[in-house]
């Protein structure tokens, strides 16, 4: 698994006050599209927060689930890279924050359903809904996004890293 460092602000581990692990997937099916969230003009691979004691795998089903309502048994696929952003008080909290994020390539045929998804209050306040996009054109897509909200600048940035190096795996 390759590793990807993120650190804009020149911190080091003993700068940083929490660290914060999330899984993410690549849901790709047979038509090479990619399925993403999107809320607040903005696009994410689908995944979340690891919870205490919860394993990566664990964690990737349970937040695709909460956030497709693809409901996928197990994961036998390994992380292909890991992505390490180190953030300098972090969204305003005083906090220097790592975080660690998981990035998995899930092949799967199975359909969105937003009748069976849980959102929290802050998804459902952004509008989540689901898009899924041939991966062919989601770099455009994404880069055409950066004027939608000034954070896309920071989350289009790592999602063409990932797709980057999702490409050099095939």
């Amino acid at each position: 698994m390759k590793e990807i460092i993120f650190n804009h602000d020149n911190l080091s581990d003993n700068d940083i006050d929490e660290v914060v692990i999330r899984t993410k997937a690549l849901l790709i099916n047979d038509k090479d599209e990619i399925t993403l969230g999107y809320s607040y003009k903005t696009y994410q691979f689908p995944g979340g927060h690891l919870e205490e004691n919860e394993e990566l795998e664990n964690c990737l089903i349970r937040e695709i689930k909460e956030e497709t309502g693809i409901k996928l048994k197990e994961i036998k696929e390994k992380p292909f890279v890991k992505i390490v952003y180190y953030s300098k008080n972090y969204r305003n909290s005083g906090k220097n924050r790592k975080n660690e994020i998981y990035y998995y390539v899930i092949k799967t045929n199975e359909k969105y359903d937003l009748n069976n998804i849980s959102l929290d209050d802050w998804e459902k306040e952004g509008n989540f809904t689901i898009k899924v996009i041939p991966i062919k054109d989601l770099d455009q897509i994404l880069i055409d996004s950066i004027k939608d909200n000034p954070i896309n600048k920071i989350i289009v940035e790592e999602m063409l890293t990932v797709l980057q190096e999702y490409r050099r795996t095939l």
